[in-house]
């Protein structure tokens, strides 16, 4: 039996997770290949305009998927994993905006719901679904789960060492070796890059924001790199917070980046039309000026242009590497 998972969205972040689940089952797992102009376009077509760019990507992947010789396709409900906060109304309709949608896919659908007190969703209570739907016991179920288990919080210890998601991710499920190299980051830039993995780590839709920092020679921090306690202790001091999951945990990553003496500048990567981001973004821009630290909003969707992106991240490390070098004189 072959399981499609759209190579989007929260991929980026619980791939190892479904992966090991899936295949200690006994099953294939079908993934879609990297976004690309042609998934783009379909997700477009086929999505109202209203929809910000990672959905209509994501709508994308599951025409792509519909393609494919697959018995099942992965679409999960994510509702909460963190008491109080929720995710965007976006995530927690997907399934029906998919099933509504096109005709004879429900019956291909595996929807789960997840809830959870935090963000390891390994739970029984969230795989439960499977058993009737894939036709395998309770035993079977907690023992695919408890490996898949490991391997995300693998995952997740990668994450805090440093590396990006998508190296994570890899070395989490066996497909990479850990570099025990010394760096030098004496002379390095640091910028803290804030933004929802499926927009960072999607090389399409970030125009590969990551990778291109990195070959300017800059290094990059993001919020997954940070411990569960610092992202509290930041959110602690907030009287509010987003109500939004993944938005608090940007906006605790940019108060611990501006924070951070190592970090030189900010830059936030959000897609048109997202609206947690339009108050999220706004605060960590209005904040920029007490902490003295640059920032930059870069905005993505399905038109966003190379070069433009290309030019404003040279310019912006440009500024920074002429700030830092003002400060070592003491100007």
């Amino acid at each position: 039996m072959k399981i499609g998972i759209p190579h989007s969205l929260l991929y980026f972040y619980y791939y190892p997770l479904w992966k090991t689940y899936f295949e200690a089952l006994g099953f294939e797992v079908i993934c879609t290949p990297p976004t690309s102009k042609e998934i783009v376009d379909k997700g477009v077509k086929n999505s109202v305009p209203e929809l910000c760019v990672p959905i209509k990507v994501y709508i994308g992947h599951v025409l792509k998927l519909m393609e494919k010789e697959v018995d099942f396709i992965f679409v999960p409900r994510f509702v909460s994993i963190h008491k109080g906060q929720y995710f965007c109304p976006k995530f927690m309709g997907l399934p029906e905006m998919i099933r509504h949608s096109f005709k004879n896919i429900e019956e291909r659908m595996l929807i789960p719901s997840i809830e959870a007190n935090d963000e390891n969703i390994a739970t029984m209570k969230n795989f439960k679904i499977f058993e009737d739907k894939l036709g395998i016991s309770p035993k079977e179920n907690k023992q695919a789960l408890d490996k898949a288990e490991k391997v995300w919080l693998r995952f997740r210890n990668y994450c805090r060492k440093g590396y990006a998601a998508s190296e994570a991710s890899d070395l989490a499920l066996g497909k990479a070796v850990e570099k025990h190299e010394a760096i030098d980051n004496s002379n390095t830039l640091t910028i803290g890059l804030v933004g929802y993995v499926y927009n960072i780590y999607d090389p399409y839709i970030s125009l590969d924001i990551f990778k291109r920092l990195r070959e300017m020679g800059v290094a990059v921090k993001t919020f997954e790199m940070l411990s569960d306690a610092e992202m509290d202790r930041q959110l602690n001091r907030l009287s509010k917070n987003l109500f939004w999951t993944f938005s608090d945990k940007l906006l605790a990553a940019g108060y611990s980046f501006y924070d951070d003496e190592e970090v030189d500048g900010l830059i936030h990567v959000t897609a048109f039309g997202c609206g947690p981001d339009s108050m999220l973004g706004k605060l960590l821009e209005i904040d920029s000026t007490s902490y003295n630290k640059p920032f930059m909003t870069v905005r993505v969707d399905e038109h966003s242009g190379e070069n433009h992106l290309q030019t404003r991240i040279e310019a912006f490390v440009d500024m920074l590497k002429r700030k830092k070098l003002k400060q070592k004189r003491g100007a």
